[in-house]
C-alpha cells in the first residue's frame, strides 16, 4: 500500500505550495504523476481517489493546492488567476524532479475540470511531461459562461464585473461571492444542483475549503480559453475524458478540442454529467487515466 505524505514547495512569490506525496512500495525511481485540483476546490475534493489507485500501482503522486486554496499559503484568498495556477504547476513537476524517489524522464500530469483546461495549456508547454490526461476539461470560459448566464442574468453579471472594479479602484476590497448556491438571491459562481453536491460534500470544509470566491476570478475564466492548445501538445499522448452531458464545461467544446488535437492520443466518453466522474463513474475514469499512464510513463 502506498505511503501518504504531507509536503510543501514553493512557487513565484515565496508561496508556499503545499500537497500530498504518494510514494508507492518496491524499489524505485518510479514514474510520477502531478495533479491538482479544479475550480476553487481543494484537493480533498475527490482527488485522493485518484492518486491511491495511481500510487498502489506503481506511481509517485503528488497532489497539491493551488495558491489562495486549502493548505496552500497565499493572498487574496479564494482568488483564481488560470495563468498563475500554470505558473505553480511548473515547479510542481520541478519538486517531482527532485525527488530521489522519481525517474525525471517519466512524469506525467493529470487534470479535471478547470485543471483540466490547466492540463491542455502545459501539455502544449511543458517539455518535461512526458504524458496527460485531460478530464472533463474547460475549453472556452466564454462560450461556457455565457451559456449559464444569459438575458437579464448576463447583464446583472457584467455590470457586477464593472462595479467591482470601480471599487477596487476606489481601494475597496474585491467582491466575494459563493461558489455554489441553490438561493438564486445568493451571487454564486454555480448553481446546478450536481455541482452544489460536489462542492459540499463531506471533507473539505475540514481541509480548509470555504464556499467563497472572487468576483474577479469568475471574470478571469470567462477569459480563459484553453481548448486552444489542444492542437500543440503532440508529440505527448493526449487522453481526453469526455462526460457526455457535460452541463458545466460543454460536451461539444470538448469534442471540438478533442477533434483539433494531434496524435497520440485518445478519447473516453463516459455517461452523465460533469461532475459524475469523481464518484458515480470513478472506476471508469481512474481506470481509463491508469492505462495511459501505464502504457506512456
Amino acid at each position: 500500500m502506498a505511503e501518504r505524505l504531507d509536503v510543501e514547495f514553493m512557487a513565484e512569490g515565496g508561496i508556499k505550495l503545499r500537497a500530498w506525496l504518494y510514494l508507492p512500495g518496491g524499489p524505485g525511481p518510479h514514474p510520477a504523476i502531478t495533479m491538482a485540483h479544479g475550480y476553487a476546490g481543494t484537493s480533498a475534493h475527490g482527488l485522493a481517489a485518484y492518486a491511491s489507485r495511481f500510487a498502489d500501482n506503481g506511481f509517485v503522486v503528488l497532489v497539491h493546492d493551488h495558491r489562495n486554496f486549502g493548505a496552500s499559503e497565499g493572498e487574496l484568498r479564494h482568488d483564481i488567476n488560470p495563468w498563475q495556477q500554470i505558473k505553480d504547476w511548473r515547479r510542481a513537476v520541478t519538486y517531482l524532479e527532485g525527488r530521489p524517489e522519481v525517474d525525471a524522464s517519466r512524469i506525467g500530469l493529470w487534470g479535471s475540470s478547470y485543471s483540466g483546461g490547466h492540463a491542455l495549456v502545459l501539455g502544449a508547454t511543458e517539455q518535461r511531461l512526458k504524458a496527460v490526461v485531460s478530464q472533463v476539461p474547460a475549453i472556452n470560459g466564454h462560450v461556457a459562461g455565457s451559456r449559464r448566464a444569459v438575458g437579464d442574468a448576463r447583464t446583472a453579471l457584467e455590470q457586477s464585473f464593472i462595479d467591482d472594479e470601480r471599487d477596487q479602484a476606489a481601494g475597496k476590497a474585491p467582491r466575494m461571492i459563493a461558489v455554489v448556491s441553490s438561493d438564486p438571491s445568493q451571487p454564486a459562481a454555480y448553481r446546478l444542483p450536481s455541482a452544489v453536491r460536489f462542492y459540499t460534500q463531506p471533507g473539505p470544509e475540514e481541509y480548509g475549503w470555504d464556499n467563497t470566491v472572487t468576483l474577479q476570478s469568475t471574470r478571469a475564466a470567462r477569459l480563459y480559453e484553453p481548448g486552444v492548445w489542444a492542437s500543440r501538445v503532440s508529440p505527448k499522448p493526449l487522453l481526453f475524458i469526455v462526460a457526455a452531458d457535460d452541463e458545466l464545461t460543454g460536451t461539444d467544446l470538448a469534442l471540438e478540442a478533442y477533434e483539433q488535437a494531434q496524435e497520440p492520443k485518445s478519447l473516453v466518453m463516459l455517461p452523465g454529467g460533469h461532475f459524475e466522474p469523481y464518484v458515480e463513474n470513478f472506476e471508469d475514469s481512474s481506470s481509463a487515466a491508469l492505462s495511459w499512464f501505464l502504457q506512456h510513463l
